[in-house]
């Protein structure tokens, strides 16, 4: 049985340690903790974990963030993955900071990573984890908040939280969608 996630991010160093790039690192910790490590394939850099005889196929898209549905239909179309097997992990400037909202479908939210994925799709019935990125900044300023580095009280938390991803991406093969929006969306 395979699952494909998909953290959101941006490719480069200058994006590795923004808020945006919040699904990138949640992978990053999930390979780090399984001993693998990603490979640069088609629109994506992939790897692939195995726990209790399921498969997760990890990826981060090399598209950039706007064209991420590129790399998810082309990756859920090569590992033959079922949409009820598919998670995206991304940034919400909704959420406070740290908090993780899952949800079985829903709208883009403004995001446009989600929104090209459910127009590459042609549908928004997909689960997704959103991670809390707070919304401290001044009108006119989300962009830069958004591409702008963690402060140093978010990173005094911020492993534990990507742990707690890590925690509901490794649950879901076995409790669904329902159960870890059970477990972990008011931790």
């Amino acid at each position: 049985m395979k699952y494909l996630i998909v953290g959101l991010g941006n490719i480069g160093t200058e994006y590795a340690n923004t808020r945006h790039n919040i699904g990138f690192k949640v992978l990053d910790a999930l390979a780090k903790a399984s001993n693998i490590s990603f490979s640069e394939v088609r629109h994506a850099y992939r790897a692939e974990m195995k726990s209790r005889g399921r498969t997760f196929i990890l990826i981060k898209p090399t598209t950039y963030m706007n064209l991420s549905g590129k790399a998810v239909a082309y990756w859920m179309q090569q590992e033959k993955i079922p949409l009820d097997h598919l998670l995206i992990i991304c940034d919400d400037l909704a959420l406070p900071f740290g908090k993780i909202r899952i949800r079985q479908r829903g709208s883009d939210g403004g995001h446009n990573g989600l929104k090209n994925i459910a127009e590459s799709l042609s549908t928004s019935d997909f689960a997704r984890l959103r991670f809390g990125i707070g919304n401290e900044f001044t009108r006119g300023h989300q962009v830069d908040y958004v591409l702008g580095q963690w402060t140093d009280e978010e990173n005094a938390t911020i492993d534990e939280r990507i742990n707690l991803c890590c925690q509901a991406v490794q649950q879901l093969p076995f409790v669904g969608v329902p159960g870890i929006m059970n477990q972990f969306n008011n931790k």
